[in-house]
């Protein structure tokens, strides 16, 4: 099998969104975020609750990851795949991660059946996330740069030219600094720092 070549962008919301769709008296509101963690996404999921306390459910589902490698799905009492998995949908649809959307139903005394259910929870979460400001994200891996002072001149030469991003910056007779390095360009960055003599490059994190 041929291996996927890696994308080092991914798209998501900037910033909250919401939609409202009605079907027979029920009503559903979707609420869409932008979350890095699932602390975040328990944050708003009982915000909701308490803010939506009279509604008879709250679905919801939630991608996480530039890679999309977590995921969860949660239809709350509504009929199996009809609530949960339809939002879930969406955000395969519009090709987002790094977000949550909740659905919360007041129920109008008309049952809309499967059918209806998964064409309302499918229409107010497409409705949300359309209505959101989609932007495009670079994946970066953050680097801790070691290196004695003598080296300086050279490293901050490579940071300019190759126009990185970096913090925590110590000047002294031993020197170090974290870099930002986008991820496509990671393994040319490396091989241009072994080129300088007594760099110790550590990977901390992928942002």
């Amino acid at each position: 099998m041929q291996r996927m070549l890696f994308t080092d962008t991914y798209k998501t919301i900037s910033g909250p969104s919401e939609a409202i769709f009605k079907d027979k008296a029920s009503k559903f509101l979707a609420f869409a975020y932008p979350v890095l963690n699932e602390e975040e996404i328990k944050e708003y999921l009982v915000n909701l609750r308490k803010l939506h306390f009279s509604s008879n459910h709250h679905c919801y589902a939630w991608m996480l990851g530039f890679d999309k490698s977590a995921y969860r799905m949660n239809d709350d009492g509504e009929p199996s795949g009809t609530a949960g998995r339809p939002i879930y949908g969406q955000l395969l649809s519009y090709d987002l991660t790094n977000v949550l959307v909740v659905v919360v139903r007041y129920f109008g005394g008309t049952k809309l059946g499967v059918s209806g259910l998964i064409n309302a929870y499918k229409t107010v979460t497409s409705d949300a996330l359309s209505s959101a400001n989609i932007v495009e994200k670079i994946v970066f891996d953050i680097y801790n740069l070691k290196f004695p002072y003598e080296d300086l001149n050279q490293v901050m030469k490579l940071v300019k030219e190759e126009n990185l991003s970096i913090s925590s910056p110590i000047f002294d007779s031993t020197c170090s600094l974290e870099m930002a390095i986008r991820r496509n360009k990671v393994e040319i960055l490396l091989e241009k720092l072994k080129r300088i003599n007594n760099v110790c490059s550590i990977y901390i994190k992928t942002t």
